[in-house]
């Protein structure tokens, strides 16, 4: 059951990386192009809040005792898609939701997607969600006691 529930948290991280990490990277771009102040544009301050959030997200994820998967979804999806990137430029960014048939913050998701992966940072987050599922303590369940189970067996020596 936790690894059940780790691998719906890891399809929740992956989709708050490229979605919202996505949406706001793209929205803090044009803030930063614009020269718009944050405090005075509420967009730009849900963006940065978003960022927070996933950066929260990503931490937790990572060094929190969730089941691997939760990290293993998403850095699969990040790395699977930057190794699609490096073979297949086009094919890689024909995967983000960049139409103009859209909703509008959709499709500025997908554009930030798309500068989030030919920039690297999707690699390198993708690498760093995939160093926890290395770690064979994080498969392991929780630490049980097992004292009631056991008698204590006199000592002799």
């Amino acid at each position: 059951m936790r690894h059940f529930f780790g691998l719906l948290v890891g399809i929740v991280v992956a989709a708050a990386l490229l979605f919202g990490g996505g949406w706001a990277s793209r929205e803090l771009l044009r803030g930063s192009v614009t020269d718009v102040d944050p405090i005075r544009d509420t967009r730009m301050l849900i963006a940065l809040g978003i960022m927070a959030a996933v950066g929260l997200l990503l931490g937790l994820v990572i060094a929190g005792r969730l089941s691997p998967l939760a990290a293993f979804v998403p850095s699969m999806v990040l790395l699977a898609w930057t190794v699609v990137y490096a073979i297949d430029v086009s094919r890689a960014t024909s995967l983000a939701p960049t139409g103009v048939t859209l909703q509008k913050e959709i499709a500025e998701a997908g554009q930030g997607m798309l500068a989030l992966l030919s920039s690297g940072i999707f690699g390198l987050l993708g690498i760093a969600l995939f160093v926890p599922v290395l770690m064979p303590s994080r498969w392991a369940g929780p630490h049980r006691e097992y004292d009631e189970e056991y008698e204590e067996q006199p000592e002799y020596y």
